[in-house]
């Protein structure tokens, strides 16, 4: 019995050959780089409301690549502002927290001794654990204290304003308000001093060019990007290079720039071959100012603007760009909130969520294009200290009766100057179908008794959580605010 026997020269050649091949498959597999991480820009505009774009009504100008990068990406209809006043929206989208969880509200002042917690996390840090390059260059409004600046939340680079640019000498009320000089601050020290409308004007440039050289430094690595822009919010001022041009006031020429700016951004993503590799998200703090009226923004037709619980003052525009990932020319009626933002981020880099608990969802499966998940089942509307002034579930909105701001039946203000308004208008409990009433002017309370029970068992999960001023109610997860002590 001959146990081996000699082998054919095309048995010899076949075994070379698949030896060689299953060679060559293990080498790529193992060689095979794996993907780079996505990298991340987030815009977060001032004041800029849901009808200030062209791609969502706004006339007389066009924001010609913002609708451009709705084109190219999902542009989302009912996306909220987690509260409608500049430093409580910030710690929402940078926590992906209810601001008044983290003790929280309204708009901090210069030299104020309170700011976002260090013991809380933010997206910087959670990136920045990841290997990301960070950087922020724009308006901070999380406390200008250096124990609250951006480099001790996260980021490695700093250059912008530390709260609103109205917080200044030229301020209409400075004689009331006393407001310090305003500095630009760079890392952590104050560096040119914003004197006039002049310098205000070239904020959007100066940011703009730290940012695209951001973008080129770190080209080669992972990166995070955060523009917080501090146009429109007045005081409205353009650079001569747009002053004059949008044919619509100086509140249109303010939204070209912008427009510019995020195109110059989106090109050199472009240029550096990181188009494809970079998540893009242009969002707003809040709703227009209204009562600013000519160097105010639009609404879109939702009721009131800035400071009320009203959609328009929550209802902010949102597009998200990712060439190949996020489908192109989408429109997303689903509810969705800035706070949604972080948990999206750390699941599609790879990064942990958090320590502490948070309210956001990861909306990243629907931002992908599946359009049968409704990732946020309900949104609470907070306001002033800490008080629910209404509720949110699907399309339906219970508004409690409140005290609040109102524009209505004031005549607006002209050229910068504000026109009058009230803070103590006495709004009653009304219940609105977002769907068919999005302007909220017809309460059906009487005819959905139901709806009324479920959106009130919602309030008072809400008022145990986080609390209620307006029932004297003290939240059991509340968290203090950081504070220096004087």
């Amino acid at each position: 019995m001959t146990l081996f026997r000699t082998r054919t020269f095309s048995e010899i050649i076949f075994s070379i050959a698949f030896f060689v091949g299953i060679g060559f498959a293990l080498s790529g597999w193992i060689s095979k780089p794996a993907a780079s991480p996505p990298n991340v820009v987030l815009f977060f505009i001032d004041d800029m409301g849901y009808g200030d774009l062209s791609c969502n009504g706004a006339s007389g100008y066009t924001t010609a690549n913002l609708d451009r990068m709705a084109a190219e990406g999902t542009r989302f209809t009912s996306f909220l502002a987690a509260q409608a006043v500049c430093s409580a929206s910030r710690a929402a989208l940078l926590t992906g927290c209810y601001p008044n969880r983290l003790g929280i509200s309204g708009a901090f002042g210069p030299n104020s001794p309170i700011g976002l917690n260090p013991d809380e996390e933010t997206i910087a840090e959670l990136l920045k654990e990841k290997g990301y390059a960070t950087g922020i260059f724009g308006k901070w409004h999380l406390g200008s204290q250096k124990a609250f600046l951006p480099q001790q939340q996260g980021f490695d680079d700093y250059f912008g304003v530390p709260y609103s640019h109205d917080m200044w000498p030229l301020h209409p009320n400075q004689a009331k308000a006393n407001y310090p000089p305003l500095y630009l601050i760079e890392g952590n020290m104050p560096t040119k001093e914003v004197k006039t409308l002049d310098d205000a004007s070239q904020l959007t440039p100066a940011i703009t060019e730290r940012a695209v050289g951001f973008i080129r430094k770190h080209k080669k690595e992972p990166f995070f990007l955060y523009v917080p822009h501090p146009l429109p919010h007045v005081p409205l001022a353009a650079s001569s290079r747009f002053r004059g041009k949008s044919g619509a006031g100086l509140l249109g020429d303010v939204m070209l720039e912008l427009d510019w700016s995020v195109g110059q951004i989106l090109q050199e993503l472009k240029q550096q071959g990181l188009d494809k590799n970079t998540i893009v998200i242009f969002t707003s703090d809040n709703g227009p100012w209204l009562n600013y009226g000519n160097h105010a923004g639009s609404a879109g037709g939702f009721r009131e603007g800035k400071g009320t619980s009203f959609e328009g003052g929550h209802r902010v525009p949102c597009i998200i760009r990712w060439p190949g990932v996020v489908p192109a020319g989408r429109v997303c009626n689903k509810l969705l909130t800035t706070m949604d933002i972080l948990p999206t981020l750390s699941k599609l880099t790879g990064a942990r969520l958090p320590k502490k608990s948070i309210d956001g969802v990861d909306m990243l499966a629907l931002l992908k294009g599946d359009d049968t998940l409704n990732p946020r089942d309900h949104f609470y509307y907070y306001y002033r200290q800490n008080s629910l002034e209404a509720v949110r579930k699907g399309d339906w909105k219970l508004v409690f009766a409140h005290p609040g701001r109102t524009y209505e039946g004031f005549a607006p203000g002209v050229d910068g100057k504000p026109g009058p308004t009230t803070e103590s208008h006495d709004f009653t409990q009304a219940l609105y179908d977002l769907r068919r009433d999005p302007g909220e002017r017809y309460d059906v309370r009487e005819q959905n008794p139901e709806i009324v029970a479920v959106l009130e068992k919602l309030a008072e999960d809400a008022r145990a959580d986080l609390g209620d001023d307006l029932q004297k109610r003290t939240g059991k997860n509340v968290r203090p605010a950081g504070r220096i002590e004087k």
